[in-house]
């Protein structure tokens, strides 16, 4: 490897972390639900806000993101998010009460924009052969991240669990939570100082006229020969912008009739790539598995999440630039509303019988009273079980008790359901989850993407702020045989328009790109 791949690397290595920080911070609060659920007596809704946070945050922070990247610059940009990530996670982990950790939590979602940066930068520095590899590696952080995530929240919950002495001295059981959530500050804190070693993007100097800076850059990226030519192409798309280079000229710009497949590209991708339900899936991973009869045994289970999501995001790092952008979106997409409508109908199949044998090992003699007219009547939906549970013992008896309880009472193919969800998370990050990214960085102009890449990546963040928030609620009101339906429909809305207006771009330069999707004005 020569030493200008070999800084192109580095460099992305390097802003990618954001993507680890993005992958932890989002998940480690699903270890935590039960916990704030439970000291801070919180309801369905409240649950959701705690969770669904920093995807509010997010939606704050990307209109704001395009302005401080084209008017400060990328890499200042990514020095904010990375500070903002710290004080998010101190504020988290030492929040003395519920409405602090929701702000602690927000203020981690204005940092979750870096991956947003992360791409942009990275699509700004890569040698075209390389383009799809390094983007992705965002991706791959992100599932990195939220990995360790459900690890580290496995092994707390499990030493919180244990009889060692030095054990409950640190780590009283009120506090689990506050360790999950502190365990990001000192990965907050290494990226910040990384970030120091990164130079500033080539196009955002070409941006601001620093014609010299910009070739000082990419002397450290690309051979000396090519260096010219590459500054050349930049200022011709820069040529080809407007003047005054306004947010509502690059708005007008990205809704014109030559950029309409561009638009509907990037609508679709942003909507279809959270409407998947990954999120729900990845935030709320024990909740769903407790759904199944997990109990306790959800902790472990999620980390089969984070390793699925590993393993195939290496596999479409490796696929996206031999295969190409198109196959793998398609198939991807495919590939999760097949799972996703499984998973469906097995919830629908799903039966709930509490057993005598239940009650007879309760230590709560009154709760196990209060249960004995609900023995042997079997229940159609785990709404209709959930709700006679709460008839029969309250609502709080039922949220401190109902995983419990539903582990042996559902009859279901618990086997088959776990599946369909492990391949809904392969399909999207071999797929749509980093594809959307490498997209992102190559179908807009260099005069609106500071714009652009923002603007839908906001759209994405809404869908996704729309699945957390609700998700709970859903549980609650609706059931998992309903929710996982409505996002297979949602996906399969998706993948039709895509199969008729998605083209491939791999290989490609991103001013060729541009010249493959831009439709022209008939003379």
């Amino acid at each position: 490897m020569n030493s200008y791949k070999t800084n192109a690397l580095l460099f992305s290595l390097i802003v990618a972390i954001g993507g680890f920080l993005f992958g932890l911070d989002a998940v480690l609060i699903s270890g935590t639900l039960g916990f704030l659920q439970e000291e801070f007596a919180l309801s369905a809704m409240e649950v959701g806000t705690a969770a669904s946070a920093p995807a509010l945050g997010v939606l704050i922070a990307l209109p704001f993101a395009g302005f401080i990247c084209d008017k400060f610059g990328r890499k200042a940009a990514l020095l904010l998010v990375a500070a903002l990530y710290l004080v998010s996670a101190a504020g988290s982990a030492f929040a003395p009460n519920f409405t602090f950790l929701v702000i602690a939590r927000f203020l981690g979602g204005l940092a979750f924009s870096s991956i947003t940066l992360a791409s942009m930068y990275i699509g700004e520095i890569a040698p075209p052969s390389w383009r799809g590899k390094l983007v992705s590696m965002t991706q791959i952080n992100i599932v990195i991240g939220l990995s360790g995530a459900y690890f580290v929240n496995h092994l707390i919950f499990k030493l919180a669990a244990s009889n060692y002495g030095w054990v409950q001295t640190l780590l009283i059981d009120s506090e689990t939570w506050r360790w999950m959530l502190g365990s990001e500050i000192p990965f907050a804190l290494l990226w910040f100082f990384l970030i120091f070693r990164i130079p500033e993007s080539p196009y955002w100097l070409t941006l601001q006229g620093r014609e010299e800076d910009a070739k000082t850059t990419l002397r450290t990226l690309l051979p000396e020969a090519e260096i010219n030519p590459h500054v050349q192409d930049m200022q011709e798309s820069l040529a080809k912008s407007d003047a005054h280079h306004t947010y509502l000229s690059q708005l007008k710009e990205i809704m014109s009739r030559p950029m309409r497949l561009i638009f509907i590209i990037g609508l679709t991708m942003a909507v279809a790539q959270q409407a998947t339900g990954i999120n729900a899936i990845l935030v709320y991973a024990p909740t769903v598995f407790q759904q199944l009869g997990s109990g306790d045994g959800a902790f472990a289970q999620a980390i089969w999440i984070g390793l699925t999501g590993l393993v195939f995001t290496a596999i479409g790092l490796l696929l996206v630039d031999k295969l190409g952008r198109r196959p793998l979106i398609l198939f991807g997409l495919a590939w999760i509303i097949i799972s996703l409508g499984i998973s469906s109908f097995a919830f629908k199949q799903a039966r709930y019988t509490l057993p005598q044998e239940a009650l007879t090992e309760m230590a709560d003699t009154a709760m196990a009273e209060q249960l004995k007219p609900l023995v042997d009547v079997e229940y159609e939906s785990d709404i209709a079980f959930k709700q006679a549970l709460k008839d029969a013992i309250g609502i709080e008896q039922t949220q401190q008790h109902q995983n419990n309880l539903i582990a042996v009472s559902i009859a279901m193919n618990a086997g088959l359901v776990l599946f369909c969800i492990l391949n809904v998370v392969a399909a999207f990050h071999i797929s749509v989850g980093p594809l959307m990214w490498v997209l992102f960085s190559e179908i807009f102009p260099i005069s609106v993407r500071g714009f652009a890449i923002p603007l839908f990546a906001i759209l994405s963040s809404l869908v996704n702020y729309v699945v957390q928030q609700f998700f709970p609620w859903q549980l609650e009101n609706m059931g998992m045989s309903p929710i996982f339906l409505c996002y297979a429909i949602t996906c399969a809305i998706g993948f039709v328009i895509l199969f008729f207006t998605l083209k491939e771009t791999k290989n490609m330069s991103i001013e060729d790109i541009q010249r493959a999707l831009i439709i022209k004005e008939k003379a």
